[in-house]
């Protein structure tokens, strides 16, 4: 059990001051609150003792006010100060986790799916949030009262103090044993709740092909399957939990009437005056009281033991910015040197070796699956190469910081992601302290700004999660713009003109000429009319360079690219 309180203690982070100001708070509450009987024996003395009230009844009432005032006090503020800690704490560990997430490679993403991560900074930081800090100020605080009313209690009689303790010993071995039994149970309810995160993700996600197929009464079979499983677990940690709950429960019992039936033995033993017995019938009502409210929330710890390892398991994740320095590209280049790179076992790129000069125009082209966007993934460092080398600026990407690479790259993907933002926000993403001013002429220059004004709040407008609430066109327009706007010194287009409609392909095409002019430009396309002026055109097979030259060049001398060039003057000739 203290394992896990020394976990959460750990795992508060910069608020871990706070967690110790709210437990020092809750002893000196507890000490506040034991005077209560400090005054219940000063009034017994004169009720039952025969002592003259005097002054006395005057310090009886004073104690009273000090312990009320003095218990309310402390309670307010380490209430407050658990409930800081487990907020903060939390909103900490989920900027870390997010901040972690820029520097794995993305593999990782391919081996944890979007609810798994979803789950953690959802579900199971929520579980930490809410229970973790509590769990942990009332748990220690309510051993730490115990101890206070004890020695109190010790003060009064050393005979009923030590009876005190034995009460505390035998709960405490029964909720330790309670932690071990429970330990399984943990981990278990942790996983049923990724996965039920993750299916009614996939579920919604996946809603326009249910729907497409008329399958929506059939595919909730998996989100039942979770449901059900989820809620399995869930009562599986109650079932591990509730008959030691209830052992917890009987020691206490136990004890108090041990407690009662000591001082009523003591008393007709004639070894206790008779204010002190009814002082210890009081308080065999009140000292296991804060000890029994810990062990209720100890039921928790091996819930927030699992999802506290589950965020933490992010620190476990290889990073690949350990090594890299903070410096700028020395020029444009880009050089591929004999790089090799698998997604598992499957080979993707295979002595993959391309020279790209700085500030020219290199195409991409070549059948689908072929290697084409990997390459440009590898540039911006997304993986790390198995073998061989990239060099941008004359230095391997693996010597820069990740931030300091991507510094010299901007990006335009065929699948356009924008966040549920406003427009403008969107646009400078990728340069934050752009001007409106900026940012307007970026969105002109990539064909956008009519269709931003014709918008209920032009630039201010907030588009849906993923930009849902615009076409596809619309938004590889804004990531275009957005991608201008950086103003890096190499533009990786992976088929940036996809969804763009034939009225305005032209004048992109002219604008990204004019912004990308003295850059070094990294274009894949399956319109092959529109690289036909590309300085270097790189034609990709199967993982391996199939030829590279100029238009006219591949032309004459590469059967593959004559053969795609056709097939596309035919597409088009059709359309």
């Amino acid at each position: 059990m203290f394992g896990v309180l020394k976990k959460i203690f750990a795992f508060s982070g910069q608020k871990r001051g706070v967690l110790v100001r709210s437990m020092v708070l809750s002893f000196v509450g507890a000490v506040f609150g034991a005077m209560q009987l400090l005054a219940l024996m000063l009034a017994l003395d004169v009720i039952v003792g025969g002592r003259e009230a005097g002054a006395i009844i005057w310090v009886t009432l004073g104690v009273m006010l000090v312990s009320i005032a003095g218990r309310m006090f402390c309670s307010y503020q380490s209430t407050n100060g658990e409930t800081e800690a487990g907020y903060f704490m939390v909103a900490q560990k989920r900027v870390h986790i997010g901040d972690r997430l820029r520097y794995i490679p993305m593999g990782y993403f391919n081996r944890n799916s979007l609810g798994n991560i979803t789950a953690v900074v959802t579900t199971t930081l929520g579980d930490v949030e809410n229970s973790a800090s509590r769990c942990l100020v009332i748990i220690l605080g309510g051993f730490l009262n115990t101890l206070a009313l004890m020695l109190m209690l010790t003060c009064a009689d050393w005979r009923m103090g030590v009876i005190a303790i034995a009460g505390i010993a035998v709960y405490l071995l029964v909720t330790e044993a309670s932690q071990r039994h429970a330990v399984r149970s943990g981990p278990a309810r942790q996983r049923a709740q990724e996965t039920l995160v993750e299916a009614v993700l996939e579920y919604i996600q996946g809603m326009s092909v249910v729907k497409a197929f008329g399958l929506e009464r059939d595919n909730h079979q998996a989100v039942r399957h979770a449901i059900d499983d989820s809620s399995q677990k869930a009562l599986g940690v109650e079932h591990t939990t509730v008959p030691w709950l209830a052992a917890q429960q009987l020691v206490v019992r136990v004890f108090s009437v041990v407690f009662i039936a000591a001082a009523l033995s003591f008393y007709f033993g004639g070894s206790m005056e008779l204010q002190r017995c009814m002082l210890m019938l009081v308080a065999s009502f009140m000292v296991y009281k804060e000890l029994e409210s810990a062990g209720n929330m100890s039921a928790l710890l091996q819930m927030l033991d699992a999802s506290m390892d589950k965020a933490n398991e992010m620190d476990e994740t290889p990073v690949m910015d350990i090594d890299g320095a903070d410096v700028p590209a020395k020029d444009g280049s880009i050089v591929f040197d004999h790089v090799d790179f698998s997604y598992g076992d499957r080979r993707i790129l295979d002595g993959v070796s391309v020279a790209i000069p700085a500030g020219t125009t290199t195409a991409i082209v070549g059948p689908s699956g072929g290697g084409k966007t990997t390459m440009c993934s590898l540039i911006a460092r997304f993986w790390d190469v198995q073998g061989g080398a990239i060099r941008v600026g004359r230095r391997d990407v693996r010597d820069y910081k990740l931030d300091s690479l991507m510094r010299n790259i901007s990006m335009v993907f065929q699948n356009v992601y924008l966040f549920q933002d406003t427009i403008e926000n969107n646009i400078k993403f990728g340069r934050p302290d752009a001007t409106h001013e900026q940012v307007v002429a970026a969105a002109r220059a990539a064909c956008c700004h009519d269709f931003i004004m014709a918008l209920p709040d032009g630039y201010d407008t907030v588009v849906g999660e993923g930009g849902g609430s615009l076409s596809g066109g619309e938004k590889q327009r804004i990531s275009i713009a957005r991608a201008m706007l950086k103003d890096a010194p190499i533009i990786i287009l992976d088929e940036a003109t996809a969804s763009i409609d034939p009225e305005n392909e032209a004048a992109i095409q002219r604008s990204i000429s004019a912004l990308t002019k003295g850059k070094t430009l990294i274009v894949i396309a399956h319109r092959l009319s529109t690289i036909e002026d590309a300085d270097n055109i790189v034609v990709v097979k199967d993982g391996r360079v199939a030829a590279q030259g100029r238009q006219r060049e591949l032309l004459d001398t590469c059967p593959l690219y004559k053969e795609m060039w056709q097939a596309h003057m035919r597409a088009r000739d059709c359309a």
